[in-house]
């Protein structure tokens, strides 16, 4: 297998996840406007595992995601749909 065709492999891969989590976004969509208009959140989980947050970014939320030394390596996305790496509390394991 040549340089292209790994090249061609990792795209195709990478086109199929973004499909995958646009659609998770949609099935998010839908899951909240089914709902009365006082109970949505914008933000849960598809099936019980895909993480989904639609609400406004604030730097609290940022800091939580991305900077946050005590909490989890990968947690929900800021966001959109899927994960994030908490570079903070990578940081912390792999430095001490």
């Amino acid at each position: 297998m040549g340089k292209k065709d790994t090249s061609k492999k990792r795209s195709t891969l990478k086109n199929l996840w973004m499909a995958v989590l646009a659609v998770v976004g949609v099935i998010a969509v839908v899951e909240q406007l089914r709902l009365p208009k006082d109970q949505r959140t914008w933000h849960g989980k598809v099936a019980d595992f895909i993480p989904y947050d639609f609400r406004k970014p604030t730097v609290e939320r940022f800091r939580q995601t991305y900077w946050n030394a005590d909490g989890p390596i990968v947690s929900s996305r800021m966001f959109g749909v899927g994960w994030a790496l908490n570079v903070g509390a990578l940081k912390k394991r792999v430095m001490g």
